[in-house]
């Protein structure tokens, strides 16, 4: 667990840099059983129609790059790809929008994803405080991170009875809970995903300055979750 991880962290170090792309962290999120889609990273075109034809189509592209990190700025994440004809053109097209962005960018491969159904975006974050060293936060992603600052943090490491109260802390829970008449959300997949970062974190902390999960797809009761896009920093 901890050394497959370590494995990830030391060749990125290896290689002079200090962040994670979403592939790279989604490797050190599976190390600690966190619930990552199946994905592959293909280098080559005939690799990716490999991986596309392996996992079914339709599928996602997004382009890895340590210079682009802000992938939807640069128009690098291509949804929805239906036949091999189209990912071919995709192909040419992402690498196309990666040059335009950023001309000196290494490019590491094209991450080839499963199309996934959509469910209610929460976020979970990591931080490293100077005085209380890290922290986990957690809350509604989409419009209730970005405008209305809807969080909340607790010291790392936590245990199940924090991971409840953070969830209920929040304003909007009652979304997570089920309001008018919805089915209420995988509440116990949240948890268990709160307490396996903490657990990472907490073995790792002398080597993650930050982590970014943003979005996780939560599903509804007992349909568990899944770690759409993930970041990590390193100190």
């Amino acid at each position: 667990m901890k050394e497959e991880a370590l494995k990830v962290i030391e060749a990125v170090k290896v290689s002079g840099r200090n962040s994670l792309v979403e592939y790279e962290a989604k490797q050190v999120l599976k190390a600690y059983g966190l619930p990552v889609p199946e994905e592959k990273l293909a280098k080559t075109l005939d690799e990716a129609l490999r991986y596309a034809e392996e996992l079914g189509y339709p599928v996602a592209m997004k382009l890895m790059s340590p210079q682009i990190l802000h992938k939807s700025d640069a128009k690098v994440v291509l949804l929805n790809i239906k036949t091999p004809e189209e990912l071919k053109e995709k192909w040419e097209v992402i690498h196309e929008n990666a040059r335009k962005y950023r001309p000196n960018a290494e490019i590491l491969g094209v991450l080839i994803a499963p199309m996934l159904k959509v469910g209610r975006e929460v976020i979970i974050g990591v931080t490293e405080d100077p005085q209380f060293g890290h922290a986990l936060m957690f809350g509604l992603g989409g419009i209730f991170v970005e405008v209305l600052k809807d969080v909340t943090f607790r010291i790392i490491p936590i245990e199940e009875k924090d991971a409840w109260a953070m969830i209920k802390s929040i304003k909007s829970y009652p979304i997570l809970a089920g309001a008018r008449g919805e089915k209420p959300a995988d509440m116990k997949a949240i948890v268990d995903l709160m307490l396996k970062v903490s657990r990472l974190v907490d073995d790792l902390r002398d080597y993650i300055k930050e982590m970014d999960l943003n979005p996780v797809f939560v599903y509804n009761e007992g349909e568990g979750a899944v770690i759409v896009d993930a970041r990590i920093i390193l100190k």
